[in-house]
């Protein structure tokens, strides 16, 4: 199955991590001063998940979650947006789901992951070789499960396994520094990876981290897209660049009061394959994932912010167009 017959099934598997997101309230509070959190889901794929549901889309998440509290509020959580659950495994021990506390303002934003003995790292072969691949239209994957072991090579046997049921694999390169032993561990295996998936997503810092030198970047990912893949090369306020097919397109954001940066690489993941796979074309595709994510920065929490088909489509209409494009 090519990459855009996958992903136009609407149906997807993704691989990562969810964790627990609290965030002080009200808005513009600092986390240290705060007297109340809300707290809703998180985490990068759980993330991507929630928003492909909230588009119409279908996904389910396969990865580890702690046999406590806070696994099953996550898990709840993913039920709740709609997430097919059925290949988390739950795991006894102590190995902990990642919490991640952070503020709503951009006044000196901080924000606080706590990800030691990482339960979603935990994930094994016989996981993934668990996952009907068939069922599926496509495989996403951030780069946060590749950051150790056992979850690094037990996504590359999803891939491997991918393959055999002839579906695409979308990757997010989403480099964390933190989760990584070193930088060169980290460029090698994200480039591994990057050669293996048939979508790249990533920032121009993290093509020029790929590459080894972020003035590296655009050449990293044309020569990704010389070899046929779909490169999606983002920078930041100056939109985007797509490359597919030998096409070079640029596209501008959609400017917004931003009040977090978090969550608007996984919300333009989500708007960018529903708009695929509504069969709208590229570029418009690309701007609907941009929408979406500056829907996202603008208002508190990440997974609860992912907006819904008819929001997306109230905020593109209030828009004269896309900056910088």
């Amino acid at each position: 199955m090519n990459l855009i017959d996958g992903i136009r099934q609407g149906n997807f598997a993704v691989f990562g991590r969810a964790g627990m997101d609290m965030f002080a309230d009200p808005p513009g509070t600092k986390a240290e001063h705060a007297e109340t959190f809300k707290a809703d889901l998180g985490g990068s794929s759980a993330n991507i998940c929630a928003g492909l549901c909230k588009l119409g889309m279908k996904s389910a998440l396969v990865t580890s979650v702690s046999n406590d509290t806070v696994g099953r509020f996550c898990t709840n959580k993913l039920n709740g947006y709609g997430v097919d659950t059925q290949y988390i495994r739950v795991l006894d021990g102590e190995y902990r789901i990642s919490l991640a506390v952070y503020e709503s303002t951009m006044d000196d934003f901080q924000l606080c992951i706590y990800r030691n003995n990482a339960v979603d790292f935990q994930v094994t072969n016989e996981d993934v070789d668990r996952v009907d691949y068939s069922s599926f239209g496509a495989l996403i994957t951030a780069g946060t499960v590749f950051a150790a072991e056992p979850s690094r090579s037990s996504t590359f046997k999803a891939f491997e396994n991918a393959r055999t049921a002839g579906i695409p694999v979308i990757f997010d390169i989403d480099y964390r520094p933190y989760s990584w032993p070193s930088a060169e561990v980290a460029a090698d295996v994200l480039s591994r990876a990057g050669e293996e998936s048939d979508l790249i997503v990533g920032n121009d810092e993290e093509f020029g981290f790929m590459a080894g030198g972020i003035d590296k970047g655009l050449d990293k990912a044309r020569e990704l897209a010389a070899k046929g893949k779909f490169i999606i090369y983002k920078m930041g306020q100056e939109g985007a660049i797509t490359l597919w097919k030998g096409e070079e397109i640029r596209t501008g954001i959609y400017p917004a009061v931003a009040v977090k940066p978090n969550g608007a690489g996984d919300s333009f993941m989500a708007g960018l394959l529903a708009g695929i796979a509504e069969g709208r074309p590229i570029k418009e595709a690309v701007l609907r994932g941009s929408a979406c994510a500056s829907i996202v920065v603008s208002k508190p929490g990440c997974a609860p912010s992912m907006p819904t088909t008819s929001q997306l489509d109230a905020f593109l209409a209030t828009q004269s167009g896309p900056t910088g494009s």
